[in-house]
């Protein structure tokens, strides 16, 4: 399989962290119980010390669609094919805007690709990789010789399952569920990738499931559909609740022995693509494998953008010609569930 084009898409509303406490500062005045300013200076602390510095959201007149198509035509463009080319549409991650149909057919319409076919892969921030290895193994098979992987990760619009619900602290505690809301970016990207049988991926997942209740955005009836538990809709129903410093504790020897499955060797990577939840959570891992120099992070720049951190980040990568075709570069995923991977091929 090779990637054709990878391309991200960020919206243009820029939030600093500053910004970002001006916000919590402003919708949790008139719930908070306790010290809010003793809760913003913890909330400003965790931010800096994960490496947080800016995000962006999308701005009054920006559609997440809009996003989507500027990802795909430049996509299209460097991949050199028509739309006709495609022969499978994915849509990807969290963000979106329909539970039926699957968004991808919506997404078609628009881009105006009449002969793919359509589905949708839901599967947190693991989404854009787990599609990765759907499509490989797709093409193996001999299904679809070329397809289109896109998602649009537009989640901070007023009254999404973030804000301004999530920015409104009740007190203190609640920081513990709520934290790794306020790291959050937007993005759209769009990835082409066509069968090639001389091109080896190589991919590694391991679940996690008694793990589940640390990051959910719950609907209505959801505990007829689980284990029941206290820590689900902390923030309520529809909204993002998610304990962050405990998934990094816990992600920290699975994340370790992800990348260790890989069998290509460290020395042949160019640079490793983690997903954007912190940076110096990722580089305390990567320094226990002496991989850390090999890290490519968009955390401080873009913030977390879900699904679409992977993709986002190699886009930049090389954009500013940090790899380059023929490199070989690893990409290393945790993710609500919970889920890690590692995956390694030739760019």
């Amino acid at each position: 399989m090779k990637i054709e084009a990878i391309k991200a898409a960020l919206p243009t509303k820029k939030l600093t962290n500053d910004d970002v406490l001006a916000l919590i500062d402003e919708y949790s005045k008139p719930v908070f119980s306790g010290d809010l300013k003793t809760a913003l200076s913890k909330i400003n602390f965790f931010l800096r010390y994960s490496g947080s510095d800016v995000r962006y959201w999308l701005d009054k007149n920006e559609k997440p669609i809009d996003l989507v198509n500027r990802a795909f035509q430049e996509a299209l463009a460097e991949a050199n094919c028509d739309k006709d080319d495609i022969d499978l549409l994915v849509y990807t991650g969290i963000g979106r805007g329909f539970i039926e149909p699957a968004a991808a057919y919506h997404v078609a319409a628009y881009l105006g690709l009449q002969h793919a076919e359509c589905f949708d892969i839901l599967d947190a921030c693991m989404s854009w990789t787990r599609v990765l290895n759907i499509v490989y193994s797709l093409f193996k098979a001999g299904r679809y010789k070329r397809a289109l992987i896109v998602n649009a990760e537009c989640n901070m619009h007023y009254g999404g399952p973030v804000f301004p619900t999530v920015f409104q602290l009740p007190n203190v505690e609640a920081i513990e569920w709520s934290f790794p809301a306020y790291t959050l970016g937007e993005a759209a990207t769009a990835t082409i990738v066509s069968y090639d049988p001389d091109q080896e991926w190589e991919f590694h997942f391991k679940s996690r499931p008694d793990l589940a209740e640390l990051c959910n955005v719950p609907l209505i009836g959801y505990e007829g559909y689980c284990t029941p538990s206290e820590r689900i809709g902390l923030n309520g129903i529809n909204k993002f609740t998610s304990f962050g410093v405990e998934l990094h504790a816990n992600a920290y020897p699975e994340f370790i022995n992800i990348f260790n499955r890989l069998k290509a060797p460290v020395k042949e990577i160019r640079a490793v693509f983690p997903h954007a939840s912190s940076k110096r959570e990722w580089d305390k891992v990567a320094e226990a494998l002496n991989i850390k120099h090999l890290m490519w992070h968009i955390y401080p720049t873009c913030g977390n953008v879900v699904s679409a951190s992977v993709p986002t980040g190699i886009a930049s990568a090389i954009s500013a010609k940090q790899i380059q075709r023929g490199d070989r570069i690893a990409i290393w995923v945790g993710s609500a569930g919970m889920s890690f991977s590692s995956c390694s091929f030739i760019y």
